[in-house]
């Protein structure tokens, strides 16, 4: 197993790889060129220079003695264009057109040695959220999920909030080029229906894996988050049937899962340790949160620990742990801790204190395991 850390870019992230480079047991970035539009090709020297950015150490550290290095092995996420999903011409692009290009940048991240790319095929946009800083008893705060107002609100209000709460940071998912083009999405979407996504996945996944297989890139879908429709559209990564289902579009090994398992487990009825032992041969890659249930159908994120939430973050990692797991995971959405919620704020979700402590957490188990007595 691999543990990464996922990170923005210089001058996108309030936390530098310096930083992470001080969190024990991380080896991977996870990274993205988030600048580039869904649909567009990323270009080769782009991708070099991220690259080497993120494997370099800079002459200030080196100068006083920093010689741990990063991989950049894990690339989330190469956004798929709306048009693919749809399965037809849509915000100026064909769906041919789209994939043709995803494909170029598969190829020219495996020449670049990444090997696995995390991807989501949710329409129109990712994961919801209500509030960004939630209060928690403890004086941090979260990301959370009010099910009475996502049912009364309506998606531009939803939008209008998400861009006034992000603290000027963008928000992967809700990019501004693509929600600026809602209305003639909202549009297209009307009527679409499961069958037609699941449809429209299998022609995109056909059309893709020859190259993953070609270039040693292994592509691992992210669940819908929440794993429910929002707003009459239609969600096809949401329930372990759904998992199942998805994983029978093809049967390449390079199509596979990204099991985040916080998204995965607010809907309250799904086992998250069970979606591990089931599909870990097609697990590429994994987040590993905790969220808490409340009785009405919100959801708030908490900290990793097991007896925080109501996701079993110990099982999780025994069962992977248990299992000899090879891929990559990643602690996900953290509380805002101490000096983040007041002078140094994060993009939502993705300060420095909680995920180095979850990470501590989650491979405190894994030692337990691999390496007992």
């Amino acid at each position: 197993m691999k543990m990464g850390f996922r990170w923005y870019g210089e001058g996108n992230d309030t936390v530098t790889l310096d930083e992470i480079r001080q969190i024990p047991g991380v080896e991977t970035i996870v990274w993205s060129l988030h600048h580039k539009p869904a649909g567009e090709v990323w270009e080769t020297a782009e991708i070099e220079a991220e690259i080497a950015r993120i494997t370099s150490i800079s002459d200030q550290a080196a100068a006083r003695g920093v010689t741990k290095r990063f991989d950049a092995e894990v690339v989330e996420s190469v956004n798929v264009h709306e048009s693919i999903k749809l399965g037809r011409t849509v915000l100026g692009r064909s769906r041919d057109e789209a994939i043709e290009n995803y494909i170029t940048t598969i190829r020219r991240l495996g020449r670049a040695g990444v090997k696995v790319v995390c991807y989501n095929f949710m329409p129109v946009f990712d994961w919801l959220r209500t509030d960004l800083w939630h209060p928690l008893p403890d004086g941090s705060t979260a990301l959370y999920y009010e099910k009475a107002v996502v049912d009364q609100m309506s998606p531009e209000k939803l939008i209008a909030e998400m861009e006034a709460n992000s603290g000027g940071l963008t928000l992967p998912g809700w990019e501004p080029e693509r929600l600026a083009g809602f209305s003639e999405l909202s549009a297209a979407y009307e009527g679409v229906t499961h069958e037609d996504l699941y449809r429209n996945y299998r022609y995109f996944l056909d059309a893709i894996i020859p190259t993953c297989a070609e270039y040693d890139v292994k592509m691992g879908v992210h669940p819908d988050d929440p794993p429910f429709d929002l707003f009459g559209w239609p969600r096809v990564v949401s329930t372990k049937q759904d998992l199942g289902t998805v994983l029978s579009l093809n049967d390449s090994p390079y199509h596979g899962l990204t099991l985040c398992l916080g998204s995965f487990s607010a809907n309250p009825d799904q086992d998250a340790v069970d979606a591990v032992r089931t599909y870990l041969d097609r697990i590429h890659f994994s987040h590993v949160r905790n969220i808490k249930h409340l009785p009405n159908g919100d959801f708030t994120e908490v900290a990793h620990r097991a007896q925080e939430g109501s996701v079993d973050t110990v099982g999780i990692m025994k069962a992977y742990a248990e299992a000899g797991y090879t891929g990559y995971i990643r602690p996900d959405h953290g509380r805002h801790l101490w000096d983040e919620n007041t002078t140094r704020r994060p993009r939502p979700g993705y300060g420095l204190y909680d995920r180095a402590l979850g990470i501590q957490y989650l491979l405190g188990v894994w030692d337990t395991v691999r390496y007992p007595g």
